[in-house]
């Protein structure tokens, strides 16, 4: 069985929800006016990206207790 890049970056970003927050997140980022919990901007991709997939999960779990 081959596994292409195409199909695993699909299964990634298969929920909405979260392409949604990740997209806003880097256009911060993108902007210079992403800034991390202790107010300092933040200037790594790597360190966007993670920003962003930690706040899509923590409003998974708010809407899920709702």
């Amino acid at each position: 069985m081959t596994i292409n890049s195409s199909s695993i970056s699909q299964e990634i970003m298969k929920p909405g929800r979260k392409k949604k927050k990740v997209k806003k997140v880097m256009g911060e980022f993108k902007r210079k006016k992403l800034k991390s919990s202790s107010g300092k901007k933040v200037t790594s991709r790597k360190q966007a990206i993670a920003i962003a997939l930690s706040e899509a999960k923590r409003k998974k779990r708010k809407r899920r207790k709702s």
